[in-house]
C-alpha cells in the first residue's frame, strides 16, 4: 500500500484546496510557463476568455525573433504544449470552430519557430506534430465552410516548407467531404496546368549537380510537379479514386516495387485483385534485382490470398522468411500447415537459419525464436565468425545462454572480452572484466571445454597478451 507521504492525486487532495493553492503559487515562482498555465485554467473554469489568453500568448511567440538554442529550447517547448494542450483540452470542448483556429496558427507558426530554434532534438517539431492531429481530430466538429476550408488546405499544402503541413488533406478529408476534395483537386489541376515553362533569356543557376548545372526554373518546375503529384494521390485515396492514384505516376515509376505495392494494396481494397497482380508483376524484375521493398512481398502475398492461390502464397511467405530470416513470415508460413508438418518445417527452417552467410542474423533470428540449442550449436560451429563489437547482440545471446548452454555463452563472452583488449577499446574495459567474471562463474559447470582453452589457461593467456592493461586488470 502507498503511504500517505506517496505523491499522488488522492493524498495531495487531502491537503485541502487552500494549501494546495499556496504551494502551487510557491512552486511556480519564478516560473512564467507555470504560470501562464495556471492562468489558462483560471480562465477555462473562472468566466475568463481562454480563447483570446492563447491567442494572445500565441501572437506573442510568434512575433519573436530572438534565437533560441539548445538549453532555452525546453522552455519554450514547455510553453507551446501548455497552449496546445489548453486549445485540447478547454476550447474544443465548447468552441471547436475556435480550437481548429488556433490549432492552424500554431501550425501557421512552425516556421518562425523552427528558424530561431535549436530543435536538434525534435521536441518542437513533435509538439507541432501532435497539433496537427489534434486540428485533424476536430475537423469535423469545427464545421469549416467547405469552399473556405478547401482554400486554405490549398494554400497550407502550397506553402508546406518545413513539412508543418505534412498529410493535411488526409487529416480534412472528412470535414471537405467528396465537395471540398473535389474543389480542391481542380485547384492543383490548374496549377499543375499553369506550371513554369521555362521562358527565353538568361537563365539563373542556382546550384551544379555532377551533371549539370541546376537552373532556378528547373528546379521551380520539379518543385511544383513533386508537389502536386503528392496532393493529387493524397486526393485520390481520400475520394477512393483508385484509377486516380494510379494515372499520378508514369509506367516506368510503376515498375519500382515500392510504388507498385501502394497502387496494388488499393485495387486489392477496391476487391480488384487481378488487376492488384498484375501491377505487381510488372515490378517482379526490379524486387528480383535485390533492395528492401517489404510491402512488395506482403502485398503480394495477400493478393495470392484473395486470389485462393493459397500455395503460391505459402511459397512466397517461405520465399520471404528465406530472404530476410523474417520470423513473422515463417510463422505465418508455419501456422497455415497441416498438424505435424509444421514441426518438420520448422526443422528445415532452422537448418536454413544455420547456414546463413550472416552469423550475426543467424543467431539474432534463434535467440529471439528462440531456439537455444540451435543457438549453441551455431556458436560452437561458426565462433571464429563472431564479431567481439557487436555486443548488442552478444551480450543478450550470452545472457539467454549461460543457463542451459554454459559453454556456447562462455564462448561469446570471450569474443567480446577478446575484442575490447585487442582493439584497446579503454571504455569498455570495465564491461570486459565483468564478463571475465561471469566466464569464471560458468566455467565451474563446464565439464569438457571441447577442444577450447579451459578458463584458466584463457585468463593466463590474456596476461601474457594485454599484461600492461590495468584498466581491465583493475576493474
Amino acid at each position: 500500500m502507498p503511504s500517505e507521504t506517496t505523491l499522488n492525486a488522492k493524498n495531495l487532495a487531502a491537503l485541502g484546496a487552500e494549501r494546495l493553492a499556496e504551494l502551487l503559487l510557491d512552486v511556480t515562482a519564478g516560473d512564467a510557463v507555470a504560470k501562464r498555465r495556471l492562468r489558462l485554467e483560471l480562465a477555462s473554469c473562472g468566466g475568463g476568455d481562454v480563447t483570446s489568453e492563447i491567442r494572445k500568448r500565441l501572437i506573442s511567440i510568434a512575433k519573436s525573433r530572438s534565437f533560441v538554442d539548445w538549453r532555452k529550447v525546453k522552455e519554450l517547448a514547455r510553453d507551446l504544449e501548455a497552449q496546445r494542450e489548453a486549445i485540447a483540452v478547454h476550447v474544443t470542448a465548447t468552441n471547436p470552430d475556435q480550437a481548429f483556429d488556433l490549432l492552424w496558427r500554431m501550425l501557421e507558426m512552425a516556421p518562425s519557430l523552427y528558424e530561431r530554434c535549436d530543435d536538434s532534438n525534435g521536441t518542437i517539431g513533435s509538439i507541432i506534430a501532435d497539433a496537427r492531429e489534434d486540428l485533424g481530430a476536430i475537423a469535423v466538429e469545427a464545421r469549416q465552410p467547405v469552399g473556405a476550408l478547401a482554400n486554405r488546405v490549398f494554400a497550407a499544402v502550397c506553402a508546406n516548407d518545413y513539412g508543418q503541413f505534412d498529410d493535411l488533406i488526409s487529416l480534412t478529408a472528412q470535414a471537405l467531404g467528396a465537395d471540398g476534395l473535389s474543389r480542391l483537386k481542380a485547384q492543383f489541376e490548374e496549377l499543375e496546368a499553369n506550371a513554369p515553362t521555362g521562358a527565353g533569356g538568361e537563365r539563373r543557376v542556382i546550384g551544379l549537380s555532377t551533371r549539370a548545372p541546376i537552373y532556378q526554373d528547373d528546379y521551380e518546375r520539379g518543385y511544383r510537379g513533386r508537389l502536386v503529384r503528392s496532393a493529387m494521390t493524397e486526393i485520390a485515396d481520400a475520394l477512393g479514386d483508385v484509377d486516380g492514384f494510379v494515372r499520378r505516376y508514369s509506367e516506368a515509376e510503376r515498375a519500382n516495387p515500392a510504388i507498385a505495392a501502394a497502387i496494388a494494396e488499393r485495387l486489392l481494397a477496391a476487391d480488384r485483385s487481378q488487376e492488384a497482380l498484375v501491377t505487381l508483376d510488372e515490378a517482379d524484375s526490379a524486387f528480383r534485382q535485390g533492395g528492401y521493398w517489404p510491402n512488395w512481398q506482403r502485398v503480394r502475398i495477400e493478393v495470392l490470398d484473395a486470389l485462393g492461390r493459397s500455395s503460391d502464397a505459402q511459397e512466397e511467405r517461405w520465399q520471404a522468411f528465406e530472404r530476410g530470416l523474417d520470423a513473422g513470415y515463417l510463422r505465418a508460413h508455419l501456422k497455415r500447415l497441416p498438424d505435424f508438418d509444421d514441426i518438420e518445417a520448422e526443422e528445415r527452417a532452422l537448418g536454413v537459419v544455420s547456414r546463413h552467410p550472416s552469423v550475426h542474423q543467424a543467431l539474432a533470428f534463434l535467440i529471439d525464436w528462440p531456439a537455444l540449442d540451435r543457438a549453441a550449436s551455431l556458436i560452437m560451429t561458426r565462433i571464429d565468425e563472431l564479431d567481439g563489437n557487436d555486443y548488442g547482440l552478444l551480450t543478450p545471446a550470452a545472457d539467454a545462454l549461460e543457463q542451459r548452454h554454459p559453454l556456447a555463452a562462455t564462448l561469446v563472452l570471450r569474443a567480446m572480452i577478446d575484442l575490447s583488449l585487442d582493439a584497446a577499446k579503454y571504455k569498455r574495459y570495465g564491461h570486459a572484466a565483468r564478463h571475465l567474471q561471469t566466464c569464471e562463474h560458468l566455467a565451474r559447470r563446464i565439464d569438457n571445454f571441447a577442444g577450447h582453452s579451459t578458463h584458466a589457461n584463457y585468463v593466463e593467456d590474456l596476461k601474457r597478451r594485454h599484461p600492461r592493461k590495468s584498466g581491465f586488470w583493475d576493474a
